[in-house]
């Protein structure tokens, strides 16, 4: 087995003396250099006996481990164990202070301006700048296609663009690229496996692939044979990428066990769209269970070189490494191998069945899989045990040294890998086909699970009940406020807005959504405590919404307060008569009458026209919130009935129950281009879901462009429903689907009405779980 010398991308290149380097010490120089060289390649037998093992055995024996690789295992877990009583937060400040590669980012970012420069971004172009990861028949023809799945948020992209348009070797090249990742705008994606940041991904999204179903699932047979179809015009793929995980905290021993089925889903994926030749980077973790094994015996049976590579810039504690494989070179071999896996893909795929039996994997390849098992064994325990002597005490004089070989870690790595600077001008994401995409802003909330204190205190956080782990949480003391009058009155859209691309409005539909559990327009950790109490609430009779009673300590405002508002935001006193008395104003109110006909004299300003408002009290306490289809039909036909009744300076009370998905989002986007003002205040009946949204200075220049989307919207709305109710009565089973979009994400994005809806959700939420919690504690105190 080759300690990997001989991967590098150019002969010599990682072992030319460094003039910052020379400075250290001979020890110290030695660890520096030892962070870049943390790899082992697999050395193939010239006998030939590493080949692919005949597909009727594959997928139909159970696993059997190994029992070396399992005692490795149980090593590491006994080390990691020790951290278990560490707080989450304090151990990360304390290992990123000790990580000889810490300074490597902010170093990059000042030196190179490169875009998403992020630790994921310094990973990848390590790996770039350490092996020959772009086939020569790509750099030779000037034509270089690559795929990047399992991507958010798109910092190997853009680290592949940086390299490209810097390298002496790659700047002429003609570069297409494609990708996939979890859809951070599908509703129904959980909020704990998306990456919500959407840097690059709001501002390249022509070249986003998130499959039929909009989910972005690559664990998905569909998606895996709908991606080959995106892609069917490149002539040739040069690399594939892969770079998937899941949030594994709650589980830190099975954490390779957990992602197995990802990986080889991913390895299935590469091996499909790989041209021969090409290369694949895949992320994986420790290598000791069956299937990663097999995994790693089918890659070196399909590539001619594979390397276990843990970069520099990867924080040695942890322990993901790179499989970096060069030159795909057994395609037609593997083909049935590949019909079976594809027939059995899935997010099971690795759970039930091992891809080999035992004896189909040679006794050569295992005696190598446990040496590279062991080396990265060695180094990971020894960083952990050395953090761990760090946490207790530091001298001074290991506190000086440390940060002597952190700041020369950092030049090194711009040295070894030549990094250089690249104008904003020639990032990726101000180089989209849209401009307006350019325009998104990065703001909004990026949704990420927190994980707060120790493993053993976030396992007895489990125990509680939803109330109790709330009150423990950063949203508890936040929860139990007491909502006051002013709720709404500072967040308002200024309109009409007018830089808007209607012409470029697309529908897009998909599987009728179950729960909303992700949000583009809502914190996920809030959202998420939303569900859980609506689902452990909805278990007790008495917690069915309809009967969650009002807080006695919360202030609304009331209809009159609200009625007030719209008439000094519509401006009402302009526009005489000929007698001298002033104009009125229609405001249509959806909402019932009685709540409203008693301040009708008091607004005198104000003509109120009363009309049906959507039915809230059948979603009101369900998780799917906004995106029941009935509810968004009905909320379509209001917006559409008032935009086609009212007059210029009229104004608008629609009682919203959130806007947490997008089609929801997008009718407020519409009211945005049709109002000078849209805002929200508390409904006045405090038992109600939801806000009341108030749209005041109606501008109708707007309409002739909205209406016939959302009529043709209403259309296919209308046309799902029937499709469904004609299946049903013939008997077959229903698919039922779904309009998830229908304004681009570019539009939703940019502007203020991200926060505006951000504030909105936030505060309807806010108030759900007060009134939950307090009936629940109600409930317990039997008062």
């Amino acid at each position: 087995m080759s300690q990997g010398q001989g991967t590098k991308r150019k002969a010599g290149r990682l072992q030319q003396p460094s003039a910052a380097v020379a400075a250290l010490d001979a020890e110290m120089e030695t660890e520096v250099r030892e962070l870049f060289n943390k790899v082992r390649t697999y050395a193939k037998p010239s006998s030939g006996e590493w080949c692919i093992p005949h597909p009727v055995d594959a997928l139909r024996h159970p696993p059997q481990e190994y029992s070396r690789l399992q005692a490795l295992k149980v090593s590491l877990n006994a080390v990691k164990n020790q951290l278990s009583d560490k707080d989450l937060a304090v151990w990360h400040h304390h290992t990123n202070s000790t990580n000889r590669a810490g300074k490597i980012t902010a170093t990059v970012r000042s030196a190179a301006n490169a875009e998403i420069c992020t630790q994921a971004w310094c990973k990848f172009y390590e790996i770039l700048g350490s092996f020959s990861l772009l086939p020569e028949e790509a750099l030779q023809s000037g034509e270089l296609n690559t795929i990047h799945l399992c991507e958010a948020p798109g910092a190997f992209i853009t680290a592949l663009n940086h390299y490209i348009k810097t390298s002496e070797h790659t700047r002429f090249c003609d570069w297409s690229w494609a990708a996939n990742t979890l859809n951070p705008y599908h509703e129904g994606n959980g909020g704990n496996m998306t990456i919500a940041d959407d840097r690059l991904i709001a501002n390249t999204l022509p070249w986003w692939f998130f499959g039929s179903d909009n989910t972005g699932d690559i664990m998905s047979q569909e998606h895996l044979l709908e991606l080959q179809t995106f892609v069917g015009n490149m002539r040739r793929v040069g690399l594939v990428t892969a770079d998937g995980s899941f949030d594994c905290q709650e589980k830190p021993d099975e954490q390779e066990a957990l992602v197995a089925s990802l990986h080889l889903c991913e390895t299935t994926a590469a091996l499909l769209l790989l041209s021969p030749g090409s290369s694949f980077v895949l992320k994986m973790f420790t290598l000791y269970e069956h299937s990663s094994v097999c995994l790693l015996y089918l890659l070196n049976c399909c590539f001619r070189s594979v390397s276990v590579f843990k970069p520099a810039t990867s924080k040695a504690g942890n322990s993901e490494v790179y499989i970096i494989c060069l030159q795909y070179e057994n395609k037609e071999a593997v083909r049935p191998l590949l019909s079976k896996l594809i027939r059995n893909y899935g997010p099971n795929m690795a759970k039930r069945t091992a891809l080999f039996k035992n004896s189909q994997i040679p006794p050569s390849f295992l005696e190598q899989h446990e040496q590279v098992s062991s080396y990265f064994h060695k180094l990971q325990v020894e960083t952990i045990q050395e953090n761990l002597r760090m946490f207790e005490a530091m001298s001074a004089a290991q506190r000086q040294r440390l940060d002597h070989i952190r700041e020369f870690t950092a030049q090194e790595y711009l040295r070894r890998l030549q990094v250089s600077w690249i104008s904003r001008s020639r990032w990726l994401s101000r180089n989209t086909v849209n401009p307006a995409c350019c325009s998104v802003s990065a703001g909004r909330p990026l949704g990420q699970r927190k994980q707060l204190g120790s493993f053993n205190e976030r396992r007895e956080m489990q125990t509680l009940n939803w109330r109790e782990r709330i009150e423990k949480s950063h949203h508890g003391l936040w929860i139990q406020q007491h909502c006051d009058e002013a709720s709404g009155t500072g967040c308002v859209l200024a309109g009409p807005l007018t830089d808007c691309h209607v012409d470029s409005w697309y529908v897009v539909v998909g599987a009728a959504l179950t729960v909303v559990r992700n949000s583009p327009f809502c914190e996920g950790g809030l959202l998420s405590h939303l569900n859980e109490a609506l689902v452990q609430s909805t278990d007790k009779s008495e917690f069915v919404w309809a009967g969650v009673p009002p807080c006695r300590f919360c202030c609304t405002r009331g209809a009159a307060s609200i009625l007030l508002d719209v008439a000094k935001l519509s401006n009402c006193t302009v526009g005489d008569r000929e007698d001298g008395s002033k104009e009125k104003r229609k405001c249509l109110v959806f909402d019932r009458g009685a709540a409203w006909g008693a301040c009708e004299d008091q607004t005198e300003d104000l003509l109120l026209e009363f009309c049906v408002a959507p039915s809230l009290s059948r979603v009101s306490g369900s998780t799917l919130h906004d995106g029941e289809r009935t509810y968004q039909r009905e909320l379509l036909d209001c917006v559409l009935f008032s935009l086609q009744n009212l007059n210029p300076g009229d104004a608008l009370l629609l009682p919203l129950l959130s806007a947490l998905t997008r089609v929801t989002a997008a009718l407020v986007f519409c009211l945005h281009m049709s109002f000078h003002t849209v805002t929200f205040r508390s409904p006045p009946h405090t038992d109600s879901s939801g806000v009341m949204l108030v749209c005041a200075g109606f501008c109708p220049e707007a309409v002739a462009r909205i209406l016939p989307v959302l009529t043709d919207l209403h259309g296919h709305m209308a046309q799902l429903a029937k499709g469904e109710e004609n299946t049903c009565g013939s008997g077959s089973p229903v698919c039922q689907r779904q309009i998830l979009q229908f304004v681009p994400m570019e539009e939703l994005l940019k502007g203020g009405l991200t926060d505006f809806l951000c504030a909105m959700n936030s505060t309807i939420i806010q108030q759900k779980l007060h009134l939950l919690m307090q009936a629940e504690h109600m409930c317990a105190s039997g008062t």
